[in-house]
């Protein structure tokens, strides 16, 4: 029998206020997505004023990192390298930089996802969500 462990809403909760808080900090906004090892959404934040659009940007970074185990911008700038464009029988994937996954005991166990700045600001922010993740489970 396999088991597996993923995040929760307490780590997406932990995830969410610290890059909530680091955009206030900074005067800005954007759309925060936390995903489970599947790549599906525990929770998402859409701050006043952040894009629409960014909705679902975010939703699929969360669901690419998670399912393929790197940041999206890895994946993306591969395709890019090999001179692929970034498409698949799955609308869901993105190479858009900005969704990390996250990692406990040697697997992905989820996936936090910024978007709505530049690509270098989201996944800047991200990677501050999954280390605040760390914090908690000591990774």
């Amino acid at each position: 029998m396999r088991s597996t462990e993923e995040l929760g809403e307490r780590e997406a909760k932990l995830a969410l206020d610290a890059i909530r808080e680091e955009l206030v900090r900074r005067g800005k906004v954007a759309v925060i997505a936390v995903a489970d090892s599947h790549g599906e959404l525990i929770s998402l934040l859409r701050m006043d004023g952040a894009p629409i659009p960014s909705v679902e940007v975010a939703t699929k970074k969360c669901w690419t990192a998670a399912r393929e185990w790197k940041t999206t911008g890895e994946l993306g700038r591969a395709f890019r390298d090999a001179g692929w464009q970034m498409l698949n029988s799955d609308l869901r994937y993105t190479g858009w930089d900005g969704g990390v996954p996250v990692r406990h005991g040697g697997a992905v166990v989820g996936a936090v996802a910024v978007s709505g700045l530049d690509q270098t600001e989201d996944v800047e922010l991200a990677r501050l969500g999954v280390a605040r993740i760390g914090e908690l489970v000591g990774e």
